[in-house]
């Protein structure tokens, strides 16, 4: 059947936002972790990544549009087989909002992050425009940070041309054609850990995993991707293909215990521990 791409959650305390561009249009097949659209809220504007493969069947909501609720159906997947012929008659209501949802919403540490984001907004037209915020927290799309985690860039150093002055791929392209924006090899005491993901899994859980991403980044542990995923599996499985060595997994369960599940996949071992200890773990065990 027909698979129901929704609208995500990008911060704990969004509700509704505006999808402000189709980077897809109906006939296309799509494979998980491609760039789909991008959403703006009233914090900052970012890339929505595939989840499922299949081919585009159908575009619900138009870009451009305002006021879009967390989980509304924005477009339908066709799977394996199928035709345009099983969209008739296909659900394509909104899902209910998931009951672990409010204790986001009891995470502190993830509002301040993003909250710093309007002071870029007075910047005169004729200045560059900068990815970063006064709270340190660098805006950037979820391919241009994993394009600049492999090559060895530091965001900091780099201006982004996407809206609001967020660091797109293009920004990562031309510092590498430039030879700019490289970051320093860091000393043996502060060696980081080998690069990982976090993963959301269900996809409801997204907004926490993307906090939990910019806070392993701001301990200067390498995080190569943000995914979400409806199962364990798939999400392993995309991180296996985005080239990591760990994964943290972040569903509705951990948050209400306020755990994370740590899965090594060169040593396919797993272990579960409180979510404050985890930058401690990553550095003593990799």
């Amino acid at each position: 059947m027909p698979i129901k791409v929704l609208m995500p959650a990008l911060s704990p305390t969004m509700t509704e936002g505006k999808l402000a561009k189709w980077l897809i249009k109906e006939g296309d097949t799509v494979e998980s972790g491609d760039v789909m659209a991008e959403i703006e809220t009233d914090k900052a504007t970012m890339e929505v990544e595939a989840v499922d493969e299949g081919v585009v069947g159908k575009i619900l909501v138009d870009e451009g549009t305002e006021g879009v609720a967390v989980n509304t159906v924005i477009a339908m997947l066709l799977e394996d087989g199928e035709d345009a012929g099983a969209l008739e008659g296909a659900d394509a209501a909104a899902s209910p909002p998931p009951p672990a949802a409010p204790q986001t919403t009891e995470e502190p540490k993830t509002e301040p992050v993003a909250a710093p984001a309007p002071t870029a907004a007075p910047a005169p037209a004729a200045a560059p425009a900068t990815a970063k915020a006064d709270g340190g927290r660098i805006f950037a799309s979820p391919l241009a940070k994993r394009m600049a985690s492999m090559e060895g860039l530091d965001l900091s150093q780099l201006s982004g041309s996407g809206p609001h002055g967020r660091i797109v791929k293009r920004d990562i392209e031309k510092a590498l054609s430039e030879g700019t924006g490289k970051a320093a090899a860091p000393t043996a005491a502060g060696t980081p850990a080998t690069p990982g993901a976090v993963a959301a899994v269900p996809p409801v859980a997204a907004a926490e995993a993307l906090a939990l991403a910019e806070e392993l980044r701001s301990e200067n542990l390498p995080v190569l991707a943000e995914l979400a995923d409806r199962s364990v599996r798939s999400a392993l499985k995309r991180a296996d293909r985005a080239g990591v060595k760990w994964v943290v997994l972040v569903g509705e369960e951990e948050q209400a215990a306020g755990t994370v599940t740590v899965r090594d996949l060169e040593q396919g071992s797993q272990e579960t521990l409180p979510r404050g200890d985890l930058a401690t773990y990553l550095r003593r065990s990799k």
